[in-house]
């Protein structure tokens, strides 16, 4: 299949001159143009340009204005490629500066484009593509978290000692790359009504999911999962054989690595076995409804049920500063880990994927413990504070962290704080980053990440709609 670029074939480029605004942003000293030139962008969304345009006229802040303008595009500007192939709409969707497409990050890029595409129906299209290349990668390997366009492509981690194929970039076990397409998926079919992404292809990912979590509850043996790669970063690798330090079967999800693609310490990853739920739930409702399949929509509730109830019983422990709160990982056997990372799934992160109730006492006193230095990767400096994780390191902090604070917060202080720490730390560059220094923003790692960028977006336009106060 030729990619191709979505503004030259859909007439698009022309349209797109006409409009005002952002598309066309005036340079300036202190605000230069950095986003993408208008021929070079991969797609181009008329609903997307509109809300850059009137975020950009109503928003008294220039530098946010302009933030927009760059970041929440990115995704669509630099990272996906659309083509068709016998009427079947197919997305493929990079990270940004890493030529692979991540479930959970191609979920999380196109995620706040979901309001627009009743209205432009290119984007919903673009949108139904990624569903449907999701579907064929959990197909070839539901164990697998990220993917080449080019499915013959050879993988770089030619030390990895797993069961890897052609196409596959890396073989991470992570639960949330089986839940963002759930995710997506579900709230494409909420908002559109449309069910041509949910075909066989849909279902058969569906039922992988369902086999690949119930294989990992591990209740009889280790499963058929394994993964060691030989490497100085012990965050890289699985002890025990690749199969990590042993659980005991209590009903929850094992995951080798989390949404930072690093190693587990538990295999218990709490916020990822509580977006299990929600995704089981969902697919649940999804097969019975749309693919009319009743004993696999009951296996998947039955499995939700399942894993919320051991939740229920091993998911929290007792802080002596904060009372009850979530654990991040568990074994089953008592063992708890008290932090948290900044990637999505986080426990910080957990209302904004519907996860627990925002409201939610447990939460809340988690909530408090992970912004404090009881959280051993809370790192507070001269510019700014925040989450990061083992992933780059100590003192980096992430944007994603700092987003995720703000759009789980009904504080205007503190939601008006986080704008602030995002605002300082893009170092001039009109993009955010996958972390930077606590002290020093021009310390920064990835120049391109699209979902932070994205995200960062997403939260500015969820401000602008509900809070437009505090822009």
């Amino acid at each position: 299949m030729k990619r191709r670029n979505f503004i030259q074939n859909s007439g698009l480029i022309g349209t797109a001159i006409l409009l005002k605004g952002p598309l066309a942003y005036a340079s300036s000293i202190d605000f230069p143009q950095v986003r993408t030139a208008i021929e070079k962008r991969k797609f181009l969304s008329r609903g997307v340009e509109e809300a850059i345009a009137k975020f950009e006229a109503n928003v008294k802040n220039k530098e946010l204005a302009w933030l927009f303008n760059n970041c929440f595009p990115n995704t669509l500007d630099t990272t996906v490629h659309y083509t068709e192939e016998n009427g079947k709409s197919d997305t493929y969707v990079i990270t940004g500066d890493i030529d692979a497409m991540w479930l959970r990050d191609s979920t999380a890029q196109v995620w706040p484009y979901l309001s627009f595409i009743k209205k432009d129906e290119p984007l919903r299209k673009l949108i139904a593509g990624v569903i449907n290349h999701q579907s064929k990668c959990v197909v070839k390997d539901p164990y697998a978290n990220a993917f080449y366009g080019d499915v013959n492509k050879v993988g770089e981690w030619k030390n990895d000692q797993t069961k890897m194929q052609p196409g596959i970039h890396e073989r991470k076990w992570e639960i949330d790359s089986l839940c963002y397409p759930i995710r997506l998926a579900y709230h494409y079919w909420k908002t559109t009504g449309d069910v041509s992404p949910f075909d066989t292809q849909w279902e058969s990912a569906i039922k992988a999911t369902l086999q690949t979590f119930k294989e990992q509850q591990r209740k009889e043996n280790d499963g058929p999962y394994s993964f060691q790669r030989k490497t100085s970063w012990a965050t890289d690798g699985v002890p025990m054989n690749g199969y990590g330090y042993p659980v005991k079967p209590v009903g929850l999800i094992c995951s080798a690595f989390r949404p930072s693609d690093d190693a587990t310490i538990y295999n218990y990853l709490i916020p990822s076995n509580f977006f299990a739920v929600t995704s089981l739930k969902q697919a649940s409702e999804m097969m019975y409804a749309i693919a009319k399949d009743q004993q696999a929509a009951n296996e998947l509730s039955a499995l939700a049920t399942e894993v919320e109830d051991a939740l229920k019983i091993h998911a929290v422990t007792t802080h002596p500063k904060f009372g009850k709160v979530y654990a991040f990982e568990v074994n089953g056997f008592g063992s708890y880990n008290l932090m948290d990372d900044a990637n999505i799934p986080s426990l910080l992160a957990m209302p904004y994927l519907g996860s627990v109730p925002l409201a939610d006492p447990i939460y809340q006193n988690t909530r408090k413990l992970v912004l404090s230095s009881e959280n051993p990767f809370f790192f507070k400096g001269k510019v700014g504070e925040g989450i990061g994780g083992p992933h780059v390191g100590k003192d980096m902090i992430w944007p994603l962290g700092i987003v995720a604070r703000g759009l789980t917060s009904n504080d205007e202080k503190e939601i008006k704080y986080c704008l602030e720490l995002l605002q300082k730390s893009h170092a001039g560059t009109g993009f955010m980053h996958e972390s930077f220094h606590k002290n020093d923003p021009n310390n920064f790692t990835r120049k391109w990440f699209a979902w932070s960028n994205t995200i960062f977006g997403e939260f500015l336009w969820k401000t602008f709609n509900e809070k437009p106060h505090l822009l």
